[in-house]
Order: C-alpha cells, then sequence, then structure tokens
C-alpha cells in the first residue's frame, strides 16, 4: 500500500480561506453535531459547581478533566487529519469542513444584527432575548446604550475567540491544535466563573488564558486595522487598545474590546466590571452594525495574516 503524502503540519492557507467561506455561507453545525457543544455539555457534566467537597479534590477534578478533554479534541483533530491525508487533494476540503465547525462568525453577526434591529425597534426586550446568545452577564435593567455596548464587546471578544485564534492555531498545528484551542475556551466557558467555579474550573481557565494569549493580541491588530470598514480611526484603535486593554478581569478579552472601542470612538462598559473608552460616546445600534463591519474585515485579514506564518515541518 503507498503510505500518504507528506502534507505540511499546519492548515494551508487554502484550508483556512475554504474554513471561513464554509462558515460564512452555512453557519454552525446543529446542535446534535457540532463538536464544540459536546465540549461544553461534557464539561459542565464533570465539573460540578463550588460545593462541600475538599477544595484539592475540587481543584484536581477540573484539572483532569482538563487535560483529558484537551487530549480527546486533540485525537480527535489528528484523526481526522490522518484521513483527511489519505484523500489526496480532496483531504483540504475535508479539513476545511472540520474546520469550520470551530469557527463561530456567521452566528455572532447574525446574533449582533439582531441585537441591533431589536434596539432599533426599541424593543428592549427582543434586543435581551438576542443578546443572551452572546453574553452570559445579567442584562435585567440595562438601558439601551449598554445594551449595544454588550452586543459590540462581544462581538471583538468572540472575534478573538471563535475566529482568529481558531484560525491561527490552525496554521501553526492543524485540526488537533485548532480542537485544543476550542476545548480550553468552551471550558473556560463552561466553567470558568469564580463565583461558582473558583477551584473546578481554574485549570480551564489558565489554560484558555495561555492558548488565547497570541490571538488576543493579533485580533487587536485586525481590529485596528479593520476599522475603517466600520468608518472608525485605525489610530484611536490602537491608542485606546495601548491604554485600556488592562482594564478587564480577563487578561485577553480586553484587547480586542479596547481596540473596538478606540476605533468606534464609543464607550463600552460593563457595569460595576470595566469601562473601555471612557471619553467614547455612548453606543449606539449603528454602531453594532459598523463593530459588525469591521469584524467582518478583520476575519478576512486573519486569514491573510495566517497565511504569511512559516508552514511547520511535514508530516504523514
Amino acid at each position: 500500500m503507498r503510505p500518504p503524502l507528506s502534507r505540511p503540519a499546519g492548515c494551508g492557507a487554502g484550508v483556512l480561506g475554504l474554513a471561513l467561506a464554509v462558515d460564512a455561507a452555512l453557519g454552525e453545525p446543529p446542535e446534535r453535531l457540532h463538536p464544540v457543544v459536546w465540549m461544553g455539555r461534557g464539561v459542565s457534566l464533570l465539573v460540578p459547581e463550588d460545593g462541600p467537597a475538599p477544595a484539592r479534590g475540587r481543584l484536581l477534578r477540573g484539572a483532569a478533566v482538563t487535560a483529558a478533554g484537551g487530549a480527546l479534541a486533540a485525537g480527535a483533530g489528528v484523526l481526522l487529519t490522518r484521513a483527511a491525508g489519505r484523500l489526496g487533494p480532496a483531504g483540504a476540503a475535508v479539513e476545511a469542513v472540520a474546520l469550520s465547525s470551530l469557527l463561530a462568525l456567521r452566528s455572532l453577526v447574525e446574533a449582533a444584527r439582531q441585537v441591533a434591529a431589536a434596539l432599533e425597534a426599541d424593543d428592549r426586550d427582543a434586543a435581551r432575548r438576542h443578546l443572551r446568545w452572546l453574553v452570559g452577564r445579567d442584562l435585567d435593567g440595562l438601558e439601551p446604550p449598554l445594551l449595544a455596548s454588550a452586543a459590540v464587546e462581544s462581538l471583538a471578544e468572540n472575534l478573538s475567540d471563535s475566529v482568529v485564534a481558531p484560525l491561527l492555531h490552525a496554521r501553526v498545528g492543524g485540526l488537533p491544535a485548532a480542537a485544543l484551542y476550542r476545548f480550553a475556551n468552551t471550558a473556560d466557558a463552561s466553567v470558568g466563573y469564580r463565583d461558582r467555579f473558583l477551584l473546578g474550573g481554574r485549570a480551564a481557565a489558565r489554560l484558555d488564558d495561555l492558548l488565547g494569549l497570541l490571538p488576543a493580541r493579533l485580533s487587536a491588530v485586525l481590529i485596528a486595522a479593520a476599522v475603517p470598514a466600520g468608518r472608525g480611526s485605525p489610530r484611536a484603535a490602537l491608542r485606546c487598545w495601548r491604554e485600556d486593554h488592562r482594564a478587564t478581569a480577563s487578561p485577553n478579552a480586553g484587547h480586542p474590546m479596547a481596540a473596538m472601542a478606540g476605533g468606534l470612538g464609543v464607550r463600552l462598559e460593563k457595569r460595576g466590571h470595566h469601562v473601555l473608552n471612557p471619553g467614547g460616546r455612548p453606543c449606539l445600534p449603528g454602531d453594532v452594525h459598523r463593530a459588525v463591519a469591521a469584524a467582518r474585515a478583520a476575519a478576512v485579514a486573519a486569514v491573510g495574516v495566517c497565511a504569511l506564518l512559516p508552514a511547520p515541518g511535514p508530516r504523514r
């Protein structure tokens, strides 16, 4: 039997671009087939909230679930890559479809647009309902500027988490690296809340922080370059990124959010937690549309930037 052709360890530029195109055309898979949904449900099932159990036990359990889940996700990526390698040129399409299931640009854009449309119709209940797909914070009692602010913030943060980071990790380490990253990010979103999973979610949170370190900063640069698509200022984006990226509790989320706030010239606020670009004007529904335009342009630019990175060595 002929051995499979050697393939680069990281996904090629064509795979990255096709994956983004598939996500743009088809969106995310149904829940029953969605690997990210499986990841989140598995972690939520295995890592309980804080309780009377010994603290060390909760910490070890969370670490074990994170390690095992990450290994399973990366292992699935290895198997898919090997299967694709046996298909010759068609294997690139298989990898692209698999990678597209780890992206969420279309879903983010659609949710943000629905929030903006609801706010433009002065339907705050509908805005909150659509916004709950994007954020986990308490939305009760928030006025329209803060609802629009939450949509813009989430769009910027999730651009990094759900688009730029998977693309970057896929370029560097192929499907295994992208799947590992997406598991860490999903685990953190599921059990990374300090008020309910202080110890059980610690390992997931730390792994997500580590794997998101470079993508968050790359996302800020991409947003700064892309904000003209939303009638924004790259210079203001870079200034606000430099000044305000430490304002958030997350070590990574503040980078893309601050760049978006400065670039659009708006004040982004999570009440009781942080304010980004405090000198900016209140956020309006139209600013959500501007953020969508900037995010879409940044996602396309991410493919180009990742393609410029040197391809790792070959694999079989």
